[in-house]
């Protein structure tokens, strides 16, 4: 009897490693891109407070919060076969997650990602891209993922852009609903390309520097990034703006939505790490479309997700459980005219 899965997600798997010290220190310098760097003698042993171990990369994260959400949920990718391999595996079997369609490689080392946290808000981290980004063609099983409900699609690099357009239009002839979080690599793929791709997908996440570099235009005039957007995409457009929520589109309405960030705080909780936010919010919101198919209710379920995310170390610590209480955010929704103005919808 075949499988049904209502999420196969694809994307990298990383093993994360946190290191936190009180004797990592920050230095104001010009020469630094963000103003300021840390500083640690050199060639001395440096005691940590901290340190934890736990798995992350898009294709993970988004897999954790379907399965907490009590999805029948697979992830397709690609580790190194070594100790971080399989430790990311055994945490996705303990999560519930099927590693049925995960391939090992001797060729490269599992992705690896280590941050360095320091007292504050920031951290520094070492990125490793190894394993994940190798996935071909033909290290997928196609004849065995066509029996899922949706792809979610977290950025791919490496060999593994190239894979983004079969795969959407392998979903499409297997009547699979396509959520997409591109990257970089594959934002920059070649124009037409891209086009042909954003016009089969379902639903389309994106930050807002990313939705600037894909419509080219300055991420402060949203409604004319969701004009552009909606010309490309005959689902839903999703724009998130970190603290300051999010808005999205599904070609009629447009959706606005705070963050939830000051209610958690007020709760008693605080801000740990912003590591997976994204992730938990783009997951957050497939869920809540899974379940309701309401963009109010989805909209609150993915502000609630990353909301909570960063309240914990690692990406998946803080993800909602099926079943949990918790907090709405405030939606409004406008209805966008010819004209491209916009009037408020009670």
């Amino acid at each position: 009897m075949k499988k049904i899965y209502d999420v196969i997600t694809f994307g990298s798997a990383t093993q994360d490693i946190y290191v936190k010290s009180k004797k990592f220190s920050p230095v104001a310098k010009k020469s630094f891109a963000a103003g300021r760097g840390i500083c640690f003698p050199a060639g001395s042993k440096i005691e940590v407070e901290d340190i934890l171990l736990s798995s992350g990369g898009g294709g993970t994260n988004t897999a954790a919060t379907f399965t907490k959400q009590g999805l029948k949920t697979a992830w397709c990718g690609r580790v190194g076969d070594d100790s971080f391999g399989n430790l990311i595996i055994k945490e996705l079997g303990n999560l519930k997650i099927d590693t049925t369609f995960i391939s090992k490689t001797k060729d490269k080392l599992t992705n690896t990602s280590v941050f360095l946290a320091y007292p504050g808000k920031d951290r520094t981290i070492l990125v490793y891209r190894g394993a994940s980004d190798s996935l071909g063609k033909n290290d997928i099983p196609w004849s065995k993922i066509k029996n899922a409900k949706w792809f979610y699609l977290a950025p791919f690099a490496g060999n593994f852009v190239a894979l983004t357009e079969k795969m959407v239009n392998f979903a499409k002839k297997n009547k699979i609903k396509v959520a997409l979080n591109p990257g970089y690599n594959q934002l920059t793929l070649p124009r037409k390309n891209l086009e042909r791709i954003l016009a089969k997908v379902d639903i389309l996440i994106l930050n807002r520097e990313e939705a600037s570099l894909l419509t080219k235009i300055p991420y402060q005039k949203e409604k004319a990034i969701f004009k552009k957007l909606d010309e490309l995409v005959h689902g839903i457009c999703i724009m998130t703006k970190g603290g300051q929520g999010v808005v999205v589109s599904d070609g009629r309405y447009l959706y606005r939505a705070p963050s939830l960030y000051p209610e958690i705080v007020a709760s008693g909780l605080k801000f740990i790490d912003s590591t997976g936010a994204g992730d938990a919010f783009g997951s957050g919101f497939v869920v809540g479309m899974i379940q309701k198919n309401n963009i109010v209710f989805a909209i609150q379920l993915a502000m609630a997700n990353s909301g909570y995310v960063i309240t914990k170390w690692g990406a998946k610590n803080g993800l909602l459980k099926k079943g949990r209480r918790w907090p709405k955010t405030k939606v409004t929704k406008e209805l966008c005219l010819e004209n491209g103005l916009c009037q408020i919808k009670k």
